[in-house]
Parts: structure tokens; C-alpha cells; sequence
């Protein structure tokens, strides 16, 4: 079932709402949207879980405002969701910039219904490097990826798609991936790029003491290890589970074990 929810005046967000049991809300990355989680939509489903994908601000089917794209309209976004949903006992996913958007929709919204935490491939707590956290691209790089955006959009998912996989992708699921990039709005794609920037999430992880478990590929080369290896020490709660021989997508070339320790984590 999928649900059009008005999340503030004007802004309506896209939700895919599949199965009964307990909900496991998940977070996309960018530049995608929920569609890039229906390996595990089809799995959760059949365990006996109710699969929760959000189209963020921006993204997929739901709408494009021009203002919204910080971590915290978009926390404020999901609490919005789980609100209208009337949902309890949730296990909140995030996938790269899903992973900074959970994480402060636990601190700033009180870990509010959320039982667990899954944080996978965390763009966190931070994506860029700063003075006092080493990890992560230089924010210039980011600036170059906007003016790549600017000047040919469809060319720039290509390449980007290219640093996705450490194992390679057939043809015809690289067209498919592709084409969740070209279905967000090129200004939701980047003001995003530019929360990614310049947002800093370490103050949100002492707000986070549900249990968590944190899925990396250890040959990602857009968040790197280093992101779930920081989380590890800086959570009061958290299991680091490395998926060998992947690399950011390990959910796509790692699928049975992704699943398997969702699952283990589901119940625990």
C-alpha cells in the first residue's frame, strides 16, 4: 500500500507500506529512493515484518519543495510519518545519507517509538572531514560533484554508479540503479549534496541508546569503514558486522547475508 503524506503544508511524502508485524522504516540514500531496498522488502515481508520505505523530500514519488533539505526538516519528516502511521516498536534503517537522517531523528526526536537502530553504510556521523573528525572527502570534492550535477546530470549518476560496486553489477541492474538517481529532482539532488557538505551529526550519537547495528562493505569507497568504525566506539550500544568483497551496495552484492543479519538483529 502506498500512502501520500503531508508532512508540512504543501509537502507531501511518497510511503511504501507492504506486510503486518513489527515496522522496520527505512531511510534511502542518495541520490535514490525506497525502491533501492526492495531486496529486503520482499524478505522482511515474508519473516513476518511490515516493510516501511520513505521517498524523502525530494526524491522518488514524493514531492519537491525548494526549502527542506537539512537533517532536521527531514528527522521532523519522519517523525511526521510515524505520527500519521501510528507506529511503536520501530526499527529505523538508514543507507548512507539515511544514516546521518536517523541518527538525528534519534536525538532530536528522543529515540520516539524506536526500539532499534540499523545504520548501514552511514554516511555518519559526518561525510566530509573536518578539524576534529579526520574521515570522509574533502567539502571541495562535494563542490564538484554539485557542478558535475549542474553541467550533465544523467552523465555524473553514471560515473557515480561506477564507485558504488566494489563486485560488478550486469547491465541491465545498472540501468535499473541509474534510473532511481534521474527520478529525484536534480534540486533536491543537490541541496542534499550540500547537507552532506556541510552538516555535522556528532553531537546526535550520546541521543542514541537503543541497540544498533551497523552493516559496512569493507570496500566502500564512498563512506568509508572508517564512518561504522567511528560509530562503533562513539555508541552506547552497537554491533559492527563488516560484509567482505563489497563495497558501498553490499545490500545488492551481498544480498543473503544482508538479509541474514537483518534479520538476526530483527530478532534478537
Amino acid at each position: 500500500m502506498g500512502h501520500f503524506i503531508e508532512v508540512e503544508t504543501g509537502v507531501k511524502l511518497f510511503v511504501e507500506d507492504i506486510g503486518e508485524g513489527q515496522p522496520v522504516v527505512f531511510l534511502h540514500g542518495w541520490p535514490v529512493n525506497h525502491k533501492m531496498f526492495e531486496y529486503q522488502a520482499t524478505e522482511l515481508v515474508k519473516q513476518g515484518y511490515r516493510f516501511i520505505g520513505i521517498d524523502l523530500r525530494g526524491y522518488g514519488q514524493s514531492d519537491r519543495p525548494a526549502t527542506g533539505y537539512d537533517y532536521d526538516r527531514k528527522a521532523d519528516d519522519v517523525r511526521a510519518v510515524v505520527d500519521y502511521l501510528q507506529l511503536e516498536n520501530i526499527v529505523l534503517a538508514g543507507f548512507s545519507m539515511g544514516g546521518p537522517i536517523a541518527a538525528r531523528y534519534m536525538s532530536r526526536h528522543k529515540e520516539y517509538q524506536v526500539s532499534k537502530l540499523m545504520l548501514l553504510a552511514p554516511a555518519a556521523p559526518r561525510f566530509t572531514k573536518t578539524d576534529h573528525f579526520p574521515y570522509g572527502i574533502e567539502a571541495s570534492e562535494i563542490d564538484g560533484m554539485i557542478a558535475s550535477i549542474q553541467e550533465d546530470r544523467p552523465a555524473f549518476l553514471d560515473e557515480f554508479g561506477k564507485q558504488f560496486f566494489h563486485q560488478e553489477p550486469s547491465d541491465p541492474f545498472k540501468q535499473w540503479f541509474g534510473g532511481l538517481g534521474l527520478e529525484a529532482s536534480a534540486h533536491g539532488t543537490i541541496q542534499s549534496a550540500i547537507a552532506l557538505r556541510d552538516e555535522d551529526g556528532l553531537d546526535d550519537l550520546p541521543g542514541i541508546s537503543v541497540p544498533t547495528l551497523l552493516l559496512h562493505g569493507t570496500e566502500d569507497e564512498i563512506c568509508p569503514l572508517d564512518f561504522s568504525l567511528y560509530l562503533a566506539e562513539h555508541l552506547a550500544d552497537a554491533e559492527l558486522v563488516k560484509v567482505e568483497n563489497s563495497g558501498h551496495g553490499f545490500i545488492f552484492e551481498e544480498k543473503e547475508k544482508t538479509n541474514n543479519e537483518i534479520l538476526t538483529f530483527l530478532k534478537r
